[in-house]
């Protein structure tokens, strides 16, 4: 990882456990609370099943850019149709709808993204809108100097636009800068404008057993790591015990 200077992420998936916890938020909000019975992880997969196709269109230049959380609330529509949900108010749907702005992080994530920090300026790359990730961070306790991505470069990943509108509001060559990503189609379109590309890989991210996509990094990948923790050592980052509060800064600095 020579010249590496700071870290990007990909955030769904790789950082935060999207299915359970959309699943959960539906069972509490359409189940406890609407009375509803349904299979809720099956609505977590088919939300997001809709990502990738109301995403193309945009990058297919058929409808113009908008942001995630429009996307995402115009998918749930189709969602709540699909599972025959038809007793929502218009603000009952958006409070579903920003459930994407509360999802929890994989165990390792927090204490990983600590020590990561506090050698590497860390940064979103995401197809998320800026709030969105915004809230999300503050709620999961992820750190971030910048987010950037697909709100910012009006681009939505894997578009080149999006690695390299990361890199220049950086301020770095995209040679400089890592994607880490749990997504092999992700690294490998970063990689595509000089990126360097570290797998993390997320075993239960689509299902709890059983999942065959994403299980081991590609051949071009730079790195591969099982976990945020695993990446630290890898890189030699301290070890949280050692780093300040105030600062998260190493106490063995000088």
């Amino acid at each position: 990882m020579e010249g590496l200077e700071a870290l990007t992420f990909d955030v769904f998936g790789t950082l935060v456990d999207w299915r359970h916890s959309i699943a959960a938020e539906a069972l509490r909000f359409l189940g406890e609370e609407k009375g509803y019975d349904r299979d809720w992880n099956a609505f977590a997969l088919v939300w997001r099943g809709y990502y990738q196709p109301a995403m193309e269109r945009v990058r297919a230049g058929s409808r113009d850019f908008v942001k995630l959380d429009v996307l995402h609330r115009e998918n749930l529509l189709k969602v709540l149709d699909d599972f025959s949900i038809d007793t929502l108010t218009e603000s009952e749907v958006d409070h579903l709808n920003h459930a994407w702005h509360r999802l929890d992080p994989w165990p390792d994530v927090v204490a990983g993204m600590t020590r990561l920090r506090a050698r590497y300026p860390l940064a979103a790359l995401s197809n998320g809108n800026v709030a969105l990730i915004m809230n999300m961070a503050r709620r999961a306790g992820l750190s971030w100097e910048a987010i950037l991505g697909g709100d910012v470069a009006r681009a939505y990943k894997p578009m080149p636009a999006a690695y390299v509108s990361a890199a220049d509001m950086m301020g770095l060559e995209p040679s400089s800068l890592a994607l880490v990503a749990a997504h092999n189609d992700d690294l490998k379109a970063a990689a595509s404008v000089g990126f360097k590309t570290i797998f993390v890989v997320r075993r239960t991210e689509y299902a709890d057993v059983g999942q065959i996509t994403d299980q081991e990094a590609w051949d071009g990948a730079d790195l591969a790591a099982e976990n945020l923790e695993d990446l630290a050592d890898q890189l030699n980052c301290p070890q949280a015990a050692t780093l300040r509060p105030d600062t998260g800064r190493d106490n063995t600095e000088a």
